[in-house]
């Protein structure tokens, strides 16, 4: 899987209000590379394991301060376009079907503060853990 194929170009028809943000959660297949097709209790325990997202955008006040608008002094934690890690069992979740597949986009909207952490190597060699 290539990180377009992860991560496919969807418009989610939302964009994230005050202090919130709207990730895409790295997409599942329903078909294996060789075209067997996968049962849905294998995709969606994946679909709803899945913690590696990719930032799409950031609301207004997003990683500032509530009353005046500004930075945080430690600057944002994130900026569009990374890649993140996000708690498991948080935000409003929704799917978008991904055009000419029976795949979907899965899109979140979380407040900022929950961003657990940034990914520096590879998502797309972050797999699902499941205890």
């Amino acid at each position: 899987m290539t990180l377009d194929e992860a991560f496919p170009a969807v418009d989610p028809g939302v964009i994230p209000l005050g202090a919130r943000i709207l990730v895409q959660v790295k997409t599942v297949k329903t078909t294996s590379a060789s075209g067997i097709i996968l049962v849905d209790e294998t995709t969606d325990t994946e679909k709803w394991n899945t913690q590696v997202c990719k930032l799409i955008k950031l609301g207004p006040l997003a990683f500032k301060n509530r009353e005046t608008g500004k930075e945080w002094v430690e600057g944002a934690w994130a900026t569009e376009g990374d890649y993140i890690r996000v708690p498991r069992w948080c935000g409003d979740r929704w799917s978008v079907p991904i055009a000419g597949t029976k795949d979907a986009a899965h899109f979140v909207i979380f407040n900022d503060h929950e961003v657990i952490g940034k990914i520096t190597s590879d998502p797309l060699t972050m797999s699902t853990y499941i205890l």
